[in-house]
Formats: structure tokens, sequence, C-alpha cells
């Protein structure tokens, strides 16, 4: 599922999500939980301002960058 994503970008582009847009509504990044590589892959583990997790994947091998949902766990 592809979404838009807002990111902090300190030294180096997409350093780290800080919001995400998903069909259209938006959620605040509260942190960063995991993050991890493949050659042309980062994925992110993040929770959410709702207490839910979601793990982004930004496909790096193109310079647009393109996000998307790899997975979505509700919160406790």
């Amino acid at each position: 599922m592809r979404l838009t994503v807002e990111c902090y970008s300190g030294r180096m582009a997409y350093e780290r999500p800080v919001r995400f847009w998903l069909n259209g509504n938006p959620h605040q990044v509260d942190s960063v939980v995991d993050q991890w590589y493949e050659p042309a892959r980062t994925y992110y583990r993040i929770r959410a301002e709702d207490g839910d997790t979601y793990i982004l994947r930004l496909d790096t091998s193109t310079p647009e960058g393109a996000w998307d949902l790899v997975s979505y766990r509700r919160g406790d």
C-alpha cells in the first residue's frame, strides 16, 4: 500500500519519518522502534500517536524514494 511520508532530514535525506498519511488520514510518529536495511530498501518500525505499530518501507533504488506500508498492528 502506497502512502505519503514526511521525513526529518538532517545530514542525509530521509533520515527518519515524522508523519505519514494513510488513506488521506495523517499519523504523527511517536517513535522509531526499529530500523533495518536491505540493498535497495530501508525499513522503519514506528509507533504512531494512535498507539498502533506500522512498518514502513522506503525504496532507495530510485531518486523519488517511494514509500509503502508493509505491516500494521493495532495497539493494545
